[in-house]
C-alpha cells in the first residue's frame, strides 16, 4: 500500500494496537502456529506467485463499421505521467468463501486492490473490504487518495505476497494471517512533473492480517511484526 504522506502509513502501521482484545505479541505467537493457554491453532503456509490477486480482463476489440476498435492498453506510471488503463481487480470466486483458502484468496486480492488504489486513487473497492473501526485501513486508504490529489502521482510502490501463514480456529469468525510483504520502491511526482517528497525504498515486511467473516471477508486489523 502507499506510503504516502509526511506520517507515512506504513509508519503509522507500525505502531497500530491491534483490535479484538489482542495484543501484538498474541498476534505474532498466533501467526506462528500456536495460541497461549490452549492447544495448537491449525496454520497453512503456502507460497505463490508474486501475483497478489486477479486482475479483469483488458476490454476485447469491437467491431465498428466493421473495423475493430484496439483493446486498452494498460501503461504503468512513469516519470513523464501517470498510469492509464489500470486493470481493475476481480474477486476470485473462492476469496469469497468462509475457509482457510478462501481467507488467503481474499488476503491476495484485498493488496491488489491496494495497488490500484495507488496507481488510480480510487478507493472505492479498499475501503468496501474492511470495518470502518480498521484504523491501519484508513491510514492506507488515505495515503492513496494523497498520492493522486491536485494532480500527483507515485511510480513503483506494487506490493507483492510471497507467502501467507494463516492460523485457522473452526469455532470462530475472525482469523490471523502472518503476510510476507514486499514493495517496490516508490518515487514521488508532482502536478508539474517536478519530483515530490522523498523517494522511499524497497521494504520486505511481515504484516499480521486480521480478517472477519460474516456474509463477506472484512479485514478488521492490520500491522507490521516488529
Amino acid at each position: 500500500m502507499s506510503r504516502l504522506s509526511a506520517n507515512s502509513s506504513r509508519a503509522l502501521v507500525r505502531g497500530t494496537v491491534f483490535g479484538l482484545g489482542l495484543t501484538a505479541s498474541l498476534l505474532l505467537t498466533g501467526c506462528q502456529g500456536g495460541q497461549p493457554g490452549g492447544p495448537p491453532s491449525e496454520t497453512s503456509s503456502t507460497t505463490a506467485s508474486p501475483t497478489s490477486g486477479v486482475l479483469s480482463p483488458r476490454p476485447s476489440a469491437t467491431e465498428s463499421s466493421g473495423s475493430a476498435t484496439p483493446a486498452a492498453v494498460y501503461k504503468p506510471a512513469d516519470a513523464k505521467g501517470k498510469a492509464k488503463n489500470v486493470p481493475v481487480p476481480v474477486m476470485p470466486e473462492l476469496a469469497k468463501e468462509n475457509s482457510k483458502a478462501g481467507l488467503e484468496a481474499f488476503i491476495r486480492y484485498w493488496y491488489a486492490v491496494g495497488n490500484y488504489a495507488d496507481e488510480t486513487g480510487d478507493i472505492s473497492n479498499l475501503r468496501a473490504l474492511s470495518t470502518p473501526e480498521c484504523q491501519a485501513c484508513t491510514y492506507f486508504q488515505k495515503a492513496s487518495t494523497d498520492s493522486n490529489k491536485n494532480g500527483r502521482w507515485l511510480v513503483g510502490g506494487k506490493v507483492r505476497i510471497p507467502t501467507i501463514e494463516i492460523v485457522w480456529d473452526d469455532t470462530e469468525n475472525t482469523h490471523q494471517a502472518k503476510v510476507q510483504v514486499i514493495q517496490d520502491a516508490i518515487n514521488y511526482y508532482n502536478a508539474d512533473g517536478t519530483e515530490g517528497r522523498q523517494a522511499d525504498a524497497e521494504t520486505n515486511d511481515a504484516f499480521v492480517v486480521v480478517a472477519t467473516f460474516q456474509t463477506s471477508w472484512k479485514v478488521v486489523d492490520t500491522g507490521v511484526i516488529r
